[in-house]
């Protein structure tokens, strides 16, 4: 990759935003020590730099400051605006504290405005900046695209590039409270497996996965699904309109259900049962050997 203009200054008008490696994995754990590391310029293979490129680099890594152990950041520079797309054109440094390389995943990305506001946010396929070594500053261009940015004038200082760390944290199970409480530690086990097994979300995708289906003595047909959360935000479902369909593809019954609301946490699977009256069913011996929950058109 050649990067022609990018990074040919040796200043600066963006800020640095800095995460705890715990941060990604939802750790309640700090690090013990709070000894403070200087990671040192790491260029990625791909570049083809000159000269003169290589020292602005140098100059610009040596001049930010030290971090503690463990942790990772994004040290903005400038941003160039494409004056043919309008996009913006994020120069920073990805820095890791860690003493292990660090290979990353996507990950949602926000700049903030001299105020912590939001004026863009994407996800970016972070593993395009390699494997990161230990103690490394890796100098990126992060490009923003002109329909994620917010506002119409670049901010001309005191900017910063941040990670949304909850786009970091892996996909988990999350039980309601009267789940939490009513399932054994079996249970709870199992069902992690089955959404760790569950094809992997896209990042603004909200999903329904059923999971198991019973009737009642009087006839009533419980269905519980996994409602899957890919967004990097918390979803709030108030209503729920629902469709399940047998092993031939018939349709058994529809309803509607109103919720409470139901807080879907972000980047989570929550299970959650839905009974369907005896009465609503529109097949009495419904062949349940397969099925889909799915909400109707």
């Amino acid at each position: 990759m050649k990067i022609f203009s990018f990074f040919n200054k040796t200043d600066k008008n963006g800020k640095e935003a800095v995460i705890s490696s715990s941060e990604m994995t939802e750790s309640s754990n700090k690090p013990s020590s709070v000894e403070e590391v200087t990671p040192i310029l790491s260029i990625s293979p791909q570049w083809e730099i000159s000269k003169e490129q290589e020292y602005v680099l140098k100059f610009l890594s040596n001049d930010l400051p030290a971090l503690q152990e463990d942790q990772l950041s994004l040290a903005g520079i400038n941003i160039e605006a494409d004056p043919y797309t309008g996009d913006w054109n994020v120069q920073a440094f990805f820095r890791s504290s860690l003493n292990r390389p660090i290979t990353m995943e996507k990950a949602e990305l926000v700049l903030l405005g001299p105020k912590k506001e939001t004026i863009a946010s994407q996800e970016f396929d972070l593993s395009e900046l390699g494997t990161i070594p230990p103690l490394a500053n890796r100098p990126w261009i992060f490009t923003f695209h002109k329909d994620a940015i917010q506002i119409t004038e670049m901010p001309a200082a005191d900017w910063s590039l941040a990670f949304n760390v909850q786009s970091l944290v892996p996909h988990a199970l999350d039980l309601d409270s009267t789940w939490e409480k009513a399932l054994t530690a079996k249970k709870k086990s199992v069902l992690r497996n089955l959404v760790n097994t569950l094809p992997k979300l896209n990042s603004q995708e909200l999903n329904l996965t059923g999971f198991q289906t019973s009737f009642s003595e009087e006839g009533n047909l419980a269905v519980s699904v996994f409602i899957r959360n890919g967004y990097s935000k918390q979803i709030e479902l108030e209503n729920l309109p629902l469709e399940i369909l047998d092993a031939n593809g018939h349709s058994i019954v529809q309803g509607s259900f109103k919720l409470a609301p139901l807080t879907i946490k972000a980047n989570t699977t929550k299970p959650w049962t839905f009974i369907f009256p005896k009465e609503t069913l529109q097949i009495t011996n419904p062949d349940l050997s397969r099925w889909t929950a799915r909400i109707p058109n």
